[in-house]
């Protein structure tokens, strides 16, 4: 498995890592496959870089997590996050990132996931209510106390990053970056470029779309979060579509799926860049890590780039875009 460098504190993970939200939370019901079993296949194909959050489920994916790497915790670097406060029952309660809360959400994370230190601990969305340095520093006490090895962020806007990283050093940025999601690229790619952060990109798949796997809004499950997504509703569907077939058909001249080619693009951004598809099969799981076995031309790369150039896809990212980039 090839590995890239996250940080200027190094911390080292598999080129591509394994998102586990899906396995309990928002993307419809449990499959016939046992997630401990994905989990534990990723591992053994040498994919380290585990991401949860309490937030999932909430609450259940750490747990899952945790029982998964509890024999094997040193093959793995383990990302969790706090911040999207949420009640057992689901129901969302708030940003927070008060001192306190930052200390008990750790805590909380660490007995669930049944470890004694997270390896990269992310402040899951900026809480605009309370400095950042105040939240920073507070996930720096975690740090001098051995709990957290690594700090990062999620979402967060260009100044947020500058000033959270004159607290204490940020080893990831993390966002949705892909092929329909590239606007990244415009001030927060260069920002933690310059200033060594790594990027942890999520739904590098644009949340499965550009699979080629949905044909329609009935291809998802019912209670599936993606059912209110505005890039799923209606016009926007069908214009992403379009996008996705043009990038099937890339893939399939390419010799590989439509998720590989994706993947491989985004590989291609950048050693710096370390993308965490989600799955809950393990036929998903294999054929995201075989992406790094697509080698890009550039003409391959120059054809994506007129095919889905920046702000390519049709609606927005959520419903509610006032919690990102802040």
């Amino acid at each position: 498995m090839e590995t890239r460098i996250l940080g200027p504190e190094k911390l080292e993970v598999s080129a591509v890592g394994l998102g586990c939200m899906g396995m309990s939370d928002f993307y419809g019901g449990a499959t016939e496959e046992d997630p401990v079993h994905v989990i534990h296949a990723a591992i053994d194909a040498g994919c380290n870089f585990l991401d949860t959050a309490d937030m999932y489920g909430p609450f259940t994916n750490e747990q899952l997590v945790g029982s998964a790497v509890a024999d094997r915790r040193e093959q793995v670097v383990l990302a969790t996050k706090f911040g999207n406060q949420r009640r057992p029952d689901g129901s969302f309660v708030r940003v927070n990132g008060t001192p306190e809360y930052v200390r008990e959400a750790c805590d909380a994370s660490l007995a669930r996931l049944g470890v004694d230190h997270i390896d990269l601990y992310y402040q899951h969305r900026v809480d605009p209510t309370v400095p950042i340095e105040d939240t920073v520093g507070a996930m720096a006490e975690l740090v001098a106390q051995g709990k957290v090895r690594h700090l990062g962020l999620s979402e967060a806007g260009p100044a947020t990053i500058r000033r959270a990283h004159a607290v204490h050093p940020i080893t990831a940025l993390q966002s949705e970056y892909s092929l329909w999601t590239r606007d990244m690229e415009e001030e927060v790619l260069p920002t933690v470029r310059e200033l060594g952060i790594g990027f942890v990109a999520y739904s590098p798949l644009g949340r499965g779309f550009l699979t080629g796997r949905f044909r329609s809004i009935d291809d998802l499950p019912e209670g599936d979060w993606r059912r209110s997504s505005p890039r799923f509703q209606g016009d926007n569907f069908a214009r992403n579509l379009q996008l996705a077939g043009k990038v099937e058909e890339l893939a399939s001249a390419k010799g590989c799926t439509p998720g590989q080619f994706a993947l491989a693009w985004l590989l291609a951004q950048g050693s710096d860049i370390v993308p965490i598809p989600g799955t809950k099969r393990l036929r998903y799981l294999n054929e995201n890590l075989g992406a790094l076995d697509v080698a890009l031309a550039p003409d391959d790369l120059d054809a994506l780039d007129r095919i889905a150039p920046r702000g390519s896809a049709a609606g927005a990212r959520y419903a509610d875009m006032s919690t990102v980039g802040r």
